[in-house]
């Protein structure tokens, strides 16, 4: 089946969300930044608040470089013990490598979660290198990917390449519902929106209708 994923920042995100038909939250703070770790009170608001899943992000600075790895495993015991079960995290040396030993203490920590590796991978000098880095790591069922940093416009063929890949693609990143006939056609069936659920910008809430509309999207194409 297909994952419409939408990006929240608080319960009532969330709830709308589900209301509008998606299968997943990622649940951040700070779209200035990205999208940085939420606050465990927020994750345990959204655990309370709707039934479908919450990725938590594990992301306590601006880049992806993993910065202070003491107080990312602070932060994730934190949400562990706010009832946080899945996550999202990837990330970089300033070579542009994937800072294995972080990434690999965090999914230590997260104790066999379901996780993501995200937008980072579109940040990375080798992604064919990175994927085969983090591939044995327990937990990974996607990455999160528009394919190019600039996003999907830029990248939407280097998806359909890796769409065969052994971990699910996750397509977000500029998505349009114009992309969907090329990304499902590809294989590709899970798929990431921030701005496109808010169209009255990130100082407004997620959209039931927007959501709505992708909902509807994403079920006609694979149904066809």
């Amino acid at each position: 089946m297909p994952l419409l994923e939408v990006i929240a920042l608080d319960a009532r995100d969330a709830v709308a969300a589900q209301e509008g038909g998606a299968d997943r939250v990622e649940l951040v703070a700070d779209m200035a930044a990205d999208g940085l770790s939420p606050s465990p009170d927020t994750v345990a608001e959204v655990r309370a608040a709707v039934d479908i899943p919450a990725r938590v992000m594990l992301r306590v600075t601006d880049g992806f470089a993993a910065g202070d790895v003491d107080e990312l495993l602070r932060r994730t015991a934190d949400m562990r013990s706010a009832g946080a079960e899945e996550f999202v995290l990837g990330f970089l040396t300033p070579a542009g490598t994937v800072e294995l030993q972080a990434v690999t203490r965090i999914v230590e920590a997260i104790d066999g979660a379901p996780w993501t590796f995200h937008r980072a991978i579109d940040h990375c000098a080798d992604r064919a290198a990175l994927r085969a880095a983090v591939a044995e790591l327990p937990g990974l069922d996607g990455f999160l990917t528009a394919g190019a940093a600039a996003g999907v416009d830029d990248g939407i063929a280097t998806l359909i390449a890796e769409a065969a890949g052994p971990h699910r693609i996750l397509a977000g990143g500029g998505l349009r519902l114009g992309h969907l006939p090329r990304l499902m056609g590809a294989g590709i069936d899970a798929f990431h929106i921030g701005s496109a659920a808010r169209p009255h910008g990130w100082g407004a809430p997620v959209s039931e209708d927007a959501v709505r509309r992708w909902r509807a999207g994403v079920d006609v194409r694979s149904s066809g």
